[in-house]
């Protein structure tokens, strides 16, 4: 069935099987991730004030990249009406 498919279950998600949109947001990071935002943390103090401004920039552009790409997706996303088994 295609809406199981499409489920994806994280610790605070619950189970809507009626649901045929996109998957909810993963906002939860990743241990690896976590890691890596602490290494950012310690060292962002020392770096070159021309280097962060090179990339925030990049981020920036990367995340404005990302929100017009989710937009994109979300308004070309089928929408297929929701038939129940007496119907189909």
């Amino acid at each position: 069935v295609l809406h199981e498919s499409l489920h994806v279950m994280t610790m605070t998600s619950q189970t809507n099987k009626s649901y045929l949109g996109p998957p909810p947001p993963v906002t939860e990071l990743t241990v690896e991730q976590e890691f890596k935002m602490r290494r950012l943390t310690d060292l962002l103090p020392k770096a070159d004030k021309e280097d962060i401004v090179t990339v925030y920039l990049a981020l920036q552009k990367q995340n404005f990249v990302l929100a017009n790409t989710v937009s994109n997706l979300i308004k070309q996303w089928p929408n297929h009406p929701h038939t129940t088994h007496e119907e189909t």
